[in-house]
């Protein structure tokens, strides 16, 4: 007899890793979403497609058994999470507050049937995500509900590492449940967050010193797929995979990378070859022409992606810690600087407060660095030789 998983949120990471990994596991999934088309699609199919993609290289599985509820309608959603033995939220960061209340209100009912213990793996692109959700939750928890929350309810960070474009609409036209993803297959989670038994997840690995994959994935895939995009967005690229083919802006991405790797290191005594195991990884990872990443999705957003302990301000600080001054970190903030497409409304809003202010300035507003540091006058005068030689690039 199949067990049963609730998934808040069906699209990328929802059916695209998570979906997978726990319908392979033995779990009969439940997607909650908004979407009512690919709600439909998924109940009338009780599975869905997903291929497998690297370069010329394509394999279909059908993931089931799934179905879907909507996530506005309450009661639905608490009688999922009742019968759930596992949970996992896939919304985006932005949509955690839209489901804290249906989550809520499935606790609630666990609570009042004396469930056992269940555990929320929070599958979002947020450092401290876990914490972020419980907090969201607890605030509309009924009072009968809150000893059973703070016992039985566990919210487990992991790191997602896997790659999974948008849906195109030519696919969404073909088949609504159709995703396309990478072979990459990993879910490191935080084992001390786990209540009672952890359950057995294909490729998921509870790992004791959780802070390290954090800051593996954040201060390399993430700080990678930043270089990439800023970098190549400078030169006219529209593909990841087309910059990445640019060998002066390669060896540019592996420049700064050690420099992050040397700040993981330095802060978190890692293991070296295990990092730049990592890197080489990715870098094939990131030439998969099948996934069609573009510049411009992984450049998006530059005011949160500036920010402080994310993609590029965290790891430039780490690195200066050691000693130096990362100049290649330094070399991507000040491309971020430059990001302007006309529609990403967070690049304008960028673009704004570097002419009100001046780029320091506006550093250090969205990223905490400090306007008189040595990182920020390298910022500064890598900005400067950019305004004035757009393709520029440091030598490695």
């Amino acid at each position: 007899m199949r067990r049963e998983a609730v998934i808040f949120g069906a699209g990328n990471i929802g059916r695209g890793f998570i979906g997978q990994l726990f319908c392979e596991s033995g779990y009969r999934v439940t997607f909650v979403d908004i979407d009512r088309d690919l709600i439909a699609a998924l109940n009338d199919q009780g599975s869905y497609r997903l291929e497998t993609v690297f370069n010329d290289t394509v394999s279909t599985a059908e993931i089931g058994p799934v179905k879907a509820v909507q996530g506005t309608d309450e009661d639905a959603v608490a009688s999922a999470l009742a019968a759930a033995s596992v949970g996992a939220t896939a919304v985006g960061a932005g949509a955690l507050k839209y489901i804290a209340r249906p989550l809520a209100a499935g606790i609630t009912a666990r609570a009042q049937q004396a469930a056992p213990p269940l555990n929320m793996i929070i599958c979002e692109n947020l450092k401290g995500a876990a914490a972020v959700t419980q907090k969201l939750v607890a605030e509309h928890l009924r009072p009968e509900a809150e000893a059973y929350f703070r016992n039985g309810i566990g919210f487990v960070d992991t790191v997602i590492g896997r790659m999974v474009p948008m849906p195109t609409p030519e696919m969404r036209r073909k088949d609504p449940t159709l995703i396309r993803v990478e072979p990459y297959k990993e879910l490191p989670v935080d084992r001390s967050a786990f209540v009672g038994d952890i359950p057995e997840i294909a490729a998921m690995s509870a790992e004791d010193d959780f802070s390290l994959f954090t800051a593996r994935k954040l201060y390399v895939h993430n700080c990678g797929h930043a270089l990439l995009a800023y970098a190549g967005y400078l030169r006219g690229y529209h593909f990841g995979y087309e910059a990445l083919a640019d060998e002066e802006l390669r060896q540019f991405l592996l420049s700064g990378l050690g420099e992050s790797l040397g700040g993981i290191v330095h802060s978190y005594g890692a293991d070296p070859a295990w990092l730049q195991d990592h890197v080489r990884d990715l870098v094939a990872r990131f030439a998969n022409k099948a996934l069609g990443d573009t510049v411009f999705r992984l450049g998006r957003d530059p005011v949160r992606k500036l920010s402080s302990g994310d993609r590029l301000a965290a790891p430039a600080v780490l690195a200066s810690e050691t000693g130096s001054v990362p100049r290649h970190l330094a070399w991507g903030i000040a491309a971020a600087l430059h990001f302007d497409p006309p529609d990403d409304p967070s690049a304008k809003q960028l673009q704004t407060m570097i002419q009100d202010t001046g780029p320091a300035a506006a550093l250090e507003a969205v990223s905490g660095i400090d306007a008189n540091s040595n990182l920020s006058k390298a910022v500064a005068s890598a900005y400067q030789l950019i305004s004035r030689e757009r393709t520029s690039l440091p030598s490695a």
